[in-house]
């Protein structure tokens, strides 16, 4: 396995304990995170996303590439998701079982999975664009299908969502930047740059700061949580790269990027939306919290089979 995705695992797990122990001793307040989280959604993503498209070479292979990468990761995901309905849906009737069936299919590629999939890679920079692909693939399942398993009324379904917010907007204006391939000057590529590089110290400690809030006797006591981090940290990475390691026509950077941003925890947009609808706050926010405290520990293990 690549010594670098154990080193960036090991950090983010140091940035999350740097969280905790601000709130902890407090020189920080969880009150704080509101801010926090709104700069991630609104200048540092955004900044990390164009930051990824403007370090890519366009080719038209690279192109194509990145394209089929939407499309298969939002095909994984779709399936995924099927397969637990087909599973669990008699007993949907119970939320935690539908908060299960997308906390499962739906993770933190963006923040958390850019990081790991360009430490793997570290001479492809076209890795980092499949992580923003990524990301829009999930979200427009995130705010269809997933805002339907959450609130369990179609009303709430908007593809608008999906579309117009942050992150999509940002890969909207990323993409004719690289296509053209429009070189920006320094004085807003450099700040860009280093607004990209802030985004996973600050996630981490983010949720280190939410995790202080926790009783965390009762956040690793609950065995239905340990069920869904098990869905997402094992058996989805498992099935998402099964599903492409014979496809010839993918290569080999392809398929371990599946493989590593499929290993990634719960997205804390689930948690986010949860809180929004009022639906198993407290389920919603333990899923994310502990599959991504376990992820320290399975993401350098499922990564062995690449």
């Amino acid at each position: 396995m690549n010594t670098d995705v154990l080193t960036c695992v090991m950090t983010m797990l140091i940035y999350m304990i740097l969280g905790y122990i601000l709130c902890k001793s407090k020189k920080g307040s969880a009150l704080h995170i509101k801010t926090v989280s709104g700069l991630l959604i609104y200048i540092l993503n955004p900044a990390m996303i164009l930051n990824a498209f403007l370090k890519t070479e366009y080719t038209p292979e690279t192109a194509i590439n990145i394209l089929k990468f939407f499309v298969v990761t939002f095909i994984l995901q779709f399936l995924f998701f099927a397969l637990l309905y087909l599973l669990l849906h008699k007993k949907f009737e119970n939320a935690a079982y539908r908060l299960m069936s997308i906390g499962a299919s739906f993770g933190n590629v963006g923040f958390l999975g850019l990081p790991l999939v360009t430490s793997f890679f570290p001479d492809k920079p076209i890795v980092a664009c499949y992580s923003t692909v990524y990301v829009l693939s999930m979200n427009l399942l995130v705010f269809t299908v997933g805002i339907f398993m959450i609130t369990n009324d179609r009303k709430f379904m908007s593809l608008k969502s999906a579309i117009v917010n942050p992150t999509s907007l940002s890969i909207f204006v990323a993409l004719p930047l690289f296509l053209f391939r429009v070189e920006l000057p320094a004085i807003i590529g450099n700040p860009i740059d280093l607004l990209a590089k802030m985004v996973t110290p600050m996630c981490m400690i983010m949720l280190g700061m939410r995790l202080s809030t926790v009783k965390l006797i009762k956040l690793f006591t609950r065995p239905f949580v340990y069920a869904t981090c098990a869905l997402k940290l094992i058996a989805y990475p498992l099935f998402a790269y099964a599903c492409v390691y014979f496809l010839p026509f993918l290569d080999d950077s392809f398929k371990i990027s599946i493989l590593i941003l499929s290993s990634v925890p719960t997205g804390a947009v689930i948690s986010s939306l949860s809180e929004l609808h009022e639906c198993e706050q407290e389920f919603s926010a333990n899923i994310v919290l502990l599959t991504t405290i376990l992820s320290n520990l399975t993401i350098p293990l499922v990564l062995l089979i690449a």
